[in-house]
């Protein structure tokens, strides 16, 4: 095996910065700007979580190996899961290649504490096929797992070089219902599977817990090349209870006037939340109970003017989308995130926020027709 690390970097899709140190290539999804100014740890791990990151390349290798050194943050609790890399060859999926060696970090969300408990770099390795003719190989990059690739290997006198894509750009921003960690797969997330039926390119700057409306997260999207943009906006500021009322509106309205900066005319689809029970009626912040399940504690009547629940943020979002079109934005649109996931799919919602697996297999089955196909907004 030879190796083709510095072929392969240039063959990477969806990223935002690939950031080069002596550990390795770390995959960013949000600028060294906005992680340098928040200097959030968790913002950071999820910025170098890899969702619908891939490397996409034209080779004649039979087989392909990479070298990666995975780390995976628990709650109390739960139990380590494989950390799984999906193989595309010339369109067709194959078999998800799994690893279960990886760093884990378990966070204690009371008191914040971490435990480490390392590992070493893991090999994983891909066979292709019968060497000899050029195939074009997709790698997809986990979806759950911060990820640093230290080494990309073929078969001897073997190459790699980019694949070319004519693919029109879909950038996709939202929370952890859009990075999909629970997805069982990198193209098990909904937004992957939406892509590659869509026959799109897929820029997904989803990070979980971290959806705030961040005018860094605006002007990085105003700065991308986009054929159409999605954002699933709202539950993070539930979760956090980082907004009331008074600041969620004009958030909104400079959110999307910062994108609109630089793409006047892209077709943009505002997503608002899913169902999440606990959060309907009552406002947020949403906490972990000793079963892992989200509630949202009791609040003081006189603290509650102006505080938002998920009802209240799904109105706004409608009425001010509706003022912006009726100001002559008729390229704005917006899908109710309970067609996509609604209180009839609450089996699929296990710890009464994020879906399972299936439950982003159905998101995509939804959202697909309704954005992407004739008459949706983005097709």
């Amino acid at each position: 095996m030879q190796s083709v690390l510095r072929a392969a970097l240039g063959c990477v899709a969806g990223a935002v910065e690939s950031v080069s140190g002596a550990s390795g290539v770390t995959f960013h999804r949000s600028s060294a700007t906005a992680r340098a100014r928040l200097a959030d740890i968790g913002f950071d791990f999820m910025s170098s979580v890899p969702s619908g990151v891939r490397i996409e390349a034209l080779t004649d290798a039979g087989a392909l190996e990479l070298d990666v050194a995975l780390t995976q943050v628990l709650l109390p609790g739960m139990d380590p899961a494989p950390t799984a890399f999906d193989l595309v060859v010339d369109g067709e999926l194959r078999d998800p290649v799994t690893t279960s060696e990886q760093t884990l970090v378990l966070v204690d969300p009371v008191t914040e504490g971490m435990e480490y408990r390392p590992a070493g770099p893991a090999t994983l390795r891909f066979d292709l096929g019968p060497g000899g003719g050029d195939r074009r190989v997709e790698i997809w990059l986990p979806n759950g797992v911060s990820t640093r690739l230290l080494d990309v290997r073929i078969t001897a006198g073997s190459s790699l070089r980019p694949a070319p894509s004519g693919a029109p750009v879909w950038v996709h921003h939202g929370s952890s219902i859009s990075q999909c960690s629970e997805a069982d797969r990198p193209t098990g997330t909904w937004p992957a599977i939406v892509a590659r039926r869509a026959g799109r390119s897929l820029v997904n700057l989803a990070l979980g817990g971290q959806c705030h409306l961040d005018q860094f997260a605006a002007r990085l999207i105003r700065d991308l090349p986009a054929a159409v943009i999605s954002l699933e906006l709202g539950i993070n500021v539930i979760n956090g209870d980082t907004m009331r009322e008074r600041v969620f509106v004009p958030a909104f309205h400079g959110f999307l006037d910062t994108i609109r900066d630089g793409h006047p005319r892209t077709p943009i689809v505002i997503i608002t939340p899913i169902v999440c029970p606990a959060a309907e009626h009552r406002p947020g912040p949403t906490l972990l109970d000793d079963d892992r399940n989200n509630y949202v504690p009791d609040r003081p009547a006189a603290l509650a003017r102006g505080a938002l629940t998920l009802t209240r943020v799904r109105e706004l979002l409608h009425q001010h989308v509706e003022l912006r079109r009726k100001e002559g934005d008729a390229d704005l649109h917006i899908i109710d995130g309970l067609a996509l996931f609604g209180p009839g799919d609450v089996a699929d919602l296990p710890d009464g926020l994020h879906p399972n697996a299936a439950g982003y297999r159905r998101m995509a089955d939804r959202f697909l027709p309704l954005a992407f196909e004739p008459p949706g907004p983005l097709g």
